[in-house]
Protein backbone atom coordinates (compact mmCIF):
# COMPACT_ATOMS: atom_id res chain seq x y z
CA UNK A 1 0.00 0.00 0.00
CA UNK A 2 1.44 3.38 -1.03
CA UNK A 3 2.08 6.11 1.51
CA UNK A 4 -0.65 8.29 -0.03
CA UNK A 5 -3.34 5.62 0.19
CA UNK A 6 -2.27 4.74 3.76
CA UNK A 7 -2.52 8.40 4.76
CA UNK A 8 -6.02 8.59 3.23
CA UNK A 9 -7.06 5.38 5.06
CA UNK A 10 -5.68 6.76 8.32
CA UNK A 11 -7.54 10.04 7.91
CA UNK A 12 -10.81 8.20 7.31
CA UNK A 13 -10.10 5.88 10.25
CA UNK A 14 -9.40 8.83 12.58
CA UNK A 15 -12.63 10.54 11.50
CA UNK A 16 -14.64 7.37 12.21
CA UNK A 17 -12.99 6.92 15.63
CA UNK A 18 -14.05 10.44 16.54
CA UNK A 19 -17.63 9.69 15.45
CA UNK A 20 -18.03 6.19 16.94
CA UNK A 21 -18.91 7.31 20.44
CA UNK A 22 -21.17 10.11 19.16
CA UNK A 23 -23.14 8.06 16.61
CA UNK A 24 -22.57 4.36 17.39
CA UNK A 25 -25.89 3.53 15.69
CA UNK A 26 -24.34 4.38 12.29
CA UNK A 27 -21.83 1.53 12.41
CA UNK A 28 -21.84 -2.22 11.86
CA UNK A 29 -18.56 -3.88 12.78
CA UNK A 30 -17.41 -7.26 11.50
CA UNK A 31 -14.42 -9.00 13.00
CA UNK A 32 -13.35 -12.60 13.60
CA UNK A 33 -10.76 -15.31 14.12
CA UNK A 34 -9.71 -18.59 12.54
CA UNK A 35 -10.23 -21.51 14.96
CA UNK A 36 -6.74 -22.99 14.53
CA UNK A 37 -6.11 -23.35 18.27
CA UNK A 38 -6.82 -21.65 21.59
CA UNK A 39 -7.05 -17.86 21.88
CA UNK A 40 -4.17 -16.33 23.85
CA UNK A 41 -3.09 -13.07 25.52
CA UNK A 42 -2.01 -11.71 22.13
CA UNK A 43 -5.57 -12.07 20.80
CA UNK A 44 -6.95 -10.63 24.02
CA UNK A 45 -4.92 -7.42 24.14
CA UNK A 46 -4.68 -7.18 20.34
CA UNK A 47 -8.39 -7.44 19.44
CA UNK A 48 -10.81 -8.83 22.03
CA UNK A 49 -10.56 -5.88 24.45
CA UNK A 50 -11.39 -3.55 21.55
CA UNK A 51 -14.38 -5.66 20.44
CA UNK A 52 -15.87 -5.63 23.93
CA UNK A 53 -15.40 -1.85 24.14
CA UNK A 54 -17.08 -1.31 20.73
CA UNK A 55 -19.95 -3.63 21.63
CA UNK A 56 -20.49 -1.80 24.92
CA UNK A 57 -20.70 1.69 23.36
CA UNK A 58 -23.56 0.45 21.18
CA UNK A 59 -21.92 -0.47 17.87
CA UNK A 60 -23.69 -3.35 16.10
CA UNK A 61 -21.09 -6.11 16.30
CA UNK A 62 -20.70 -9.40 14.41
CA UNK A 63 -17.96 -11.95 15.09
CA UNK A 64 -17.26 -14.67 12.54
CA UNK A 65 -15.51 -17.86 13.58
CA UNK A 66 -13.84 -18.44 10.22
CA UNK A 67 -13.77 -22.23 10.19
CA UNK A 68 -13.67 -22.59 6.39
CA UNK A 69 -10.58 -20.38 6.38
CA UNK A 70 -8.69 -22.95 8.46
CA UNK A 71 -8.21 -25.02 5.29
CA UNK A 72 -6.71 -22.17 3.29
CA UNK A 73 -3.27 -23.24 4.49
CA UNK A 74 -3.64 -26.57 6.33
CA UNK A 75 -4.71 -30.06 5.37
CA UNK A 76 -6.62 -31.10 8.47
CA UNK A 77 -9.68 -30.03 10.46
CA UNK A 78 -8.77 -32.19 13.46
CA UNK A 79 -9.83 -30.57 16.77
CA UNK A 80 -11.86 -27.89 14.98
CA UNK A 81 -15.05 -28.53 16.98
CA UNK A 82 -13.13 -28.25 20.24
CA UNK A 83 -11.37 -25.10 19.02
CA UNK A 84 -14.65 -23.47 17.97
CA UNK A 85 -16.39 -24.31 21.25
CA UNK A 86 -13.46 -22.99 23.31
CA UNK A 87 -13.35 -19.85 21.16
CA UNK A 88 -16.98 -19.12 22.06
CA UNK A 89 -16.21 -19.76 25.74
CA UNK A 90 -13.25 -17.36 25.57
CA UNK A 91 -15.31 -14.65 23.88
CA UNK A 92 -18.04 -14.88 26.51
CA UNK A 93 -15.57 -15.05 29.40
CA UNK A 94 -13.83 -11.91 28.11
CA UNK A 95 -17.06 -9.91 27.97
CA UNK A 96 -18.65 -10.53 24.57
CA UNK A 97 -22.41 -10.36 25.19
CA UNK A 98 -24.46 -12.64 22.88
CA UNK A 99 -27.48 -10.37 23.38
CA UNK A 100 -25.56 -7.54 21.71
CA UNK A 101 -23.09 -9.41 19.49
CA UNK A 102 -23.84 -12.16 16.98
CA UNK A 103 -21.17 -14.89 17.13
CA UNK A 104 -21.45 -17.34 14.25
CA UNK A 105 -19.51 -19.97 12.30
CA UNK A 106 -18.55 -19.31 8.68
CA UNK A 107 -19.58 -22.77 7.47
CA UNK A 108 -23.04 -22.54 9.08
CA UNK A 109 -24.23 -19.65 6.89
CA UNK A 110 -24.69 -20.92 3.29
CA UNK A 111 -26.04 -17.64 1.89
CA UNK A 112 -22.93 -15.79 3.07
CA UNK A 113 -20.72 -18.20 1.15
CA UNK A 114 -22.97 -18.02 -1.92
CA UNK A 115 -21.91 -14.37 -2.31
CA UNK A 116 -18.52 -15.75 -3.40
CA UNK A 117 -19.82 -16.47 -6.92
CA UNK A 118 -20.92 -12.96 -7.94
CA UNK A 119 -18.01 -11.42 -6.01
CA UNK A 120 -15.44 -13.54 -7.87
CA UNK A 121 -16.70 -12.04 -11.12
CA UNK A 122 -15.70 -8.60 -9.81
CA UNK A 123 -11.98 -9.26 -9.20
CA UNK A 124 -9.11 -10.10 -11.52
CA UNK A 125 -6.59 -12.86 -11.04
CA UNK A 126 -3.74 -10.33 -10.85
CA UNK A 127 -5.54 -8.44 -8.04
CA UNK A 128 -5.76 -11.66 -6.03
CA UNK A 129 -2.10 -12.50 -6.65
CA UNK A 130 -1.05 -9.03 -5.48
CA UNK A 131 -2.64 -9.40 -2.04
CA UNK A 132 0.24 -9.46 0.51
CA UNK A 133 -1.56 -11.86 2.88
CA UNK A 134 -2.03 -14.42 0.11
CA UNK A 135 1.70 -14.22 -0.69
CA UNK A 136 2.75 -14.44 2.96
CA UNK A 137 0.41 -17.34 3.81
CA UNK A 138 1.55 -19.31 0.77
CA UNK A 139 5.22 -18.86 1.69
CA UNK A 140 4.56 -19.78 5.33
CA UNK A 141 2.60 -22.93 4.46
CA UNK A 142 5.07 -24.25 1.88
CA UNK A 143 2.06 -25.64 -0.03
CA UNK A 144 1.13 -25.05 -3.64
CA UNK A 145 -1.21 -22.08 -3.96
CA UNK A 146 -4.75 -23.45 -3.66
CA UNK A 147 -7.80 -21.80 -5.17
CA UNK A 148 -9.12 -21.30 -1.65
CA UNK A 149 -6.04 -19.41 -0.50
CA UNK A 150 -5.94 -17.35 -3.69
CA UNK A 151 -9.55 -16.24 -3.13
CA UNK A 152 -9.04 -15.61 0.62
CA UNK A 153 -9.59 -11.82 0.23
CA UNK A 154 -12.93 -12.52 -1.47
CA UNK A 155 -14.14 -14.70 1.46
CA UNK A 156 -13.31 -11.81 3.72
CA UNK A 157 -15.34 -9.49 1.51
CA UNK A 158 -18.29 -11.91 1.85
CA UNK A 159 -17.89 -11.93 5.65
CA UNK A 160 -17.90 -8.14 5.83
CA UNK A 161 -20.55 -7.37 3.23
CA UNK A 162 -23.15 -10.05 3.99
CA UNK A 163 -24.12 -8.07 7.12
CA UNK A 164 -23.51 -4.65 5.45
CA UNK A 165 -20.46 -4.17 7.68
CA UNK A 166 -19.04 -0.67 7.31
CA UNK A 167 -16.16 -0.76 9.82
CA UNK A 168 -13.54 -3.46 10.30
CA UNK A 169 -10.80 -3.16 12.96
CA UNK A 170 -7.48 -3.91 11.24
CA UNK A 171 -3.75 -3.43 11.54
CA UNK A 172 -1.91 -1.54 8.80
CA UNK A 173 -0.89 -4.83 7.11
CA UNK A 174 -4.56 -5.80 6.61
CA UNK A 175 -5.60 -2.61 4.82
CA UNK A 176 -5.19 -4.26 1.36
CA UNK A 177 -8.02 -6.67 2.35
CA UNK A 178 -10.29 -3.73 3.14
CA UNK A 179 -9.34 -2.06 -0.14
CA UNK A 180 -10.25 -5.26 -2.00
CA UNK A 181 -13.61 -5.38 -0.20
CA UNK A 182 -14.27 -1.71 -1.01
CA UNK A 183 -13.51 -2.44 -4.68
CA UNK A 184 -15.89 -5.41 -4.71
CA UNK A 185 -18.68 -3.37 -3.09
CA UNK A 186 -18.13 -0.44 -5.45
CA UNK A 187 -18.02 -2.64 -8.57
CA UNK A 188 -21.14 -4.56 -7.55
CA UNK A 189 -23.04 -1.33 -6.91
CA UNK A 190 -21.92 0.18 -10.22
CA UNK A 191 -22.68 -2.95 -12.25
CA UNK A 192 -25.91 -4.17 -10.67
CA UNK A 193 -27.31 -1.44 -8.41
CA UNK A 194 -26.61 -0.14 -4.90
CA UNK A 195 -26.68 -2.94 -2.32
CA UNK A 196 -23.47 -2.67 -0.30
CA UNK A 197 -21.66 -0.01 1.76
CA UNK A 198 -17.95 0.57 1.08
CA UNK A 199 -16.43 -0.46 4.42
CA UNK A 200 -13.59 1.37 6.14
CA UNK A 201 -10.65 -0.09 8.01
CA UNK A 202 -10.62 1.07 11.60
CA UNK A 203 -6.88 1.18 12.28
CA UNK A 204 -6.18 -0.36 15.68
CA UNK A 205 -3.44 0.94 17.92
CA UNK A 206 -0.36 -1.14 17.19
CA UNK A 207 0.01 -3.12 20.40
CA UNK A 208 2.79 -5.58 19.65
CA UNK A 209 2.23 -8.51 21.97
CA UNK A 210 5.49 -10.43 22.24
CA UNK A 211 5.50 -14.13 22.98
CA UNK A 212 7.51 -15.51 25.87
CA UNK A 213 10.59 -15.80 23.62
CA UNK A 214 10.45 -12.23 22.30
CA UNK A 215 9.01 -13.23 18.93
CA UNK A 216 5.40 -12.40 18.02
CA UNK A 217 2.99 -14.30 20.26
CA UNK A 218 1.71 -17.20 18.19
CA UNK A 219 0.13 -20.60 18.73
CA UNK A 220 2.50 -22.07 16.16
CA UNK A 221 5.61 -20.85 18.04
CA UNK A 222 4.42 -22.37 21.32
CA UNK A 223 5.24 -19.07 23.05
CA UNK A 224 1.70 -18.00 23.91
CA UNK A 225 -0.27 -17.98 27.16
CA UNK A 226 -3.72 -19.33 26.27
CA UNK A 227 -6.73 -17.69 27.91
CA UNK A 228 -7.84 -21.21 28.82
CA UNK A 229 -4.54 -22.08 30.54
CA UNK A 230 -4.68 -22.78 34.28
CA UNK A 231 -2.65 -20.74 36.78
CA UNK A 232 -0.27 -23.71 37.09
CA UNK A 233 0.16 -24.08 33.31
CA UNK A 234 0.81 -20.34 33.06
CA UNK A 235 3.46 -20.48 35.79
CA UNK A 236 5.16 -23.42 34.06
CA UNK A 237 5.23 -21.64 30.68
CA UNK A 238 6.68 -18.44 32.17
CA UNK A 239 9.22 -20.40 34.21
CA UNK A 240 10.69 -22.10 31.13
CA UNK A 241 10.75 -18.92 29.02
CA UNK A 242 14.23 -17.91 27.84
CA UNK A 243 15.96 -14.92 29.39
CA UNK A 244 19.71 -14.24 29.72
CA UNK A 245 22.50 -14.31 32.27
CA UNK A 246 22.49 -10.60 33.18
CA UNK A 247 21.00 -10.28 36.66
CA UNK A 248 20.08 -6.62 36.27
CA UNK A 249 16.68 -6.39 34.63
CA UNK A 250 16.36 -3.75 31.91
CA UNK A 251 13.84 -3.12 29.15
CA UNK A 252 15.74 -3.50 25.86
CA UNK A 253 13.65 -5.34 23.23
CA UNK A 254 16.43 -5.39 20.63
CA UNK A 255 19.24 -6.79 22.76
CA UNK A 256 17.23 -8.59 25.45
CA UNK A 257 14.13 -9.95 23.70
CA UNK A 258 13.26 -12.60 26.29
CA UNK A 259 13.52 -10.31 29.32
CA UNK A 260 11.74 -7.48 27.49
CA UNK A 261 8.89 -9.76 26.37
CA UNK A 262 8.25 -10.74 29.99
CA UNK A 263 8.29 -7.07 31.04
CA UNK A 264 5.77 -6.18 28.30
CA UNK A 265 3.50 -9.06 29.37
CA UNK A 266 3.57 -7.80 32.96
CA UNK A 267 3.04 -4.19 31.82
CA UNK A 268 -0.09 -5.12 29.84
CA UNK A 269 -1.53 -7.01 32.80
CA UNK A 270 -0.77 -4.34 35.41
CA UNK A 271 -1.09 -1.10 33.42
CA UNK A 272 2.42 -0.13 34.48
CA UNK A 273 5.37 0.88 32.26
CA UNK A 274 8.00 -1.76 31.42
CA UNK A 275 10.85 0.51 32.58
CA UNK A 276 9.21 1.02 36.00
CA UNK A 277 8.80 -2.72 36.52
CA UNK A 278 12.43 -3.29 35.45
CA UNK A 279 13.66 -0.61 37.85
CA UNK A 280 11.67 -2.15 40.72
CA UNK A 281 13.11 -5.62 40.10
CA UNK A 282 16.60 -4.18 39.58
CA UNK A 283 19.26 -6.86 40.09
CA UNK A 284 16.75 -9.42 41.32
CA UNK A 285 17.45 -11.49 38.20
CA UNK A 286 15.20 -13.47 35.93
CA UNK A 287 13.78 -15.55 38.80
CA UNK A 288 12.28 -12.47 40.47
CA UNK A 289 11.08 -11.17 37.09
CA UNK A 290 9.35 -14.46 36.24
CA UNK A 291 7.69 -14.55 39.65
CA UNK A 292 6.37 -11.00 39.14
CA UNK A 293 5.12 -11.80 35.62
CA UNK A 294 3.42 -15.01 36.77
CA UNK A 295 1.61 -13.20 39.60
CA UNK A 296 0.59 -10.32 37.26
CA UNK A 297 -0.77 -12.60 34.53
CA UNK A 298 -2.57 -14.91 36.93
CA UNK A 299 -4.15 -11.99 38.81
CA UNK A 300 -5.32 -10.44 35.53
CA UNK A 301 -6.73 -13.69 34.13
CA UNK A 302 -8.38 -14.80 37.41
CA UNK A 303 -11.84 -13.27 36.68
CA UNK A 304 -11.74 -14.53 33.07
CA UNK A 305 -10.87 -18.04 34.30
CA UNK A 306 -13.66 -17.87 36.85
CA UNK A 307 -16.18 -16.98 34.12
CA UNK A 308 -14.74 -19.73 31.89
CA UNK A 309 -15.34 -22.31 34.64
CA UNK A 310 -18.93 -21.06 35.10
CA UNK A 311 -19.60 -21.29 31.35
CA UNK A 312 -18.17 -24.81 31.11
CA UNK A 313 -20.39 -25.84 34.02
CA UNK A 314 -23.50 -24.58 32.21
CA UNK A 315 -23.55 -27.55 29.85
CA UNK A 316 -25.30 -26.76 26.60
CA UNK A 317 -25.36 -22.95 27.07
CA UNK A 318 -22.27 -22.36 24.90
CA UNK A 319 -23.74 -24.49 22.09
CA UNK A 320 -27.00 -22.54 22.36
CA UNK A 321 -25.13 -19.23 21.99
CA UNK A 322 -23.50 -20.45 18.79
CA UNK A 323 -26.72 -21.98 17.42
CA UNK A 324 -28.60 -18.73 18.05
CA UNK A 325 -25.74 -16.71 16.50
CA UNK A 326 -25.83 -18.97 13.43
CA UNK A 327 -29.62 -18.56 13.19
CA UNK A 328 -29.44 -14.77 13.33
CA UNK A 329 -26.53 -14.65 10.86
CA UNK A 330 -28.51 -16.84 8.44
CA UNK A 331 -31.47 -14.43 8.63
CA UNK A 332 -29.22 -11.51 7.71
CA UNK A 333 -27.39 -13.45 4.97
CA UNK A 334 -30.64 -14.70 3.40
CA UNK A 335 -31.96 -11.14 3.27
CA UNK A 336 -28.74 -9.83 1.70
CA UNK A 337 -28.62 -12.65 -0.85
CA UNK A 338 -32.23 -11.86 -1.80
CA UNK A 339 -31.23 -8.22 -2.42
CA UNK A 340 -28.28 -9.42 -4.52
CA UNK A 341 -30.54 -11.69 -6.61
CA UNK A 342 -33.00 -8.86 -7.16
CA UNK A 343 -30.22 -6.46 -8.20
CA UNK A 344 -28.90 -9.10 -10.62
CA UNK A 345 -32.40 -9.92 -11.99
CA UNK A 346 -32.01 -13.50 -10.79
CA UNK A 347 -35.31 -13.96 -8.94
CA UNK A 348 -37.30 -16.65 -10.73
Amino acid sequence: MSGDSFDASKQRSDAIKADLTVHPENYIMLTGDRPTGRLHLGHYFGTIVQRVKMQNIGITTRIVIADYQVITDRDSTDNIQDNVRNMVIDYLACGIDPEKTIVFAHSAVPALNQLMLPFLSLVTESELHRNPTVKAEQEASGHALTGLLLTYPVHQACDILFCKGNVVPVGKDQLPHIEQTRNIARRFNERFGKVFPEPEGLLTEAVLIPGLDGRKMSKSYGNAIALSATAEETAKLIKKSRTDSDRTITFDPENRPGVSALLTTAALCTGRAEADIAAEIGDGGSGTLKKYVTESVNAYLAPIRERRAELEARGSYVDEVLHEGNRRANEIADQTLQEVREAMHMVY
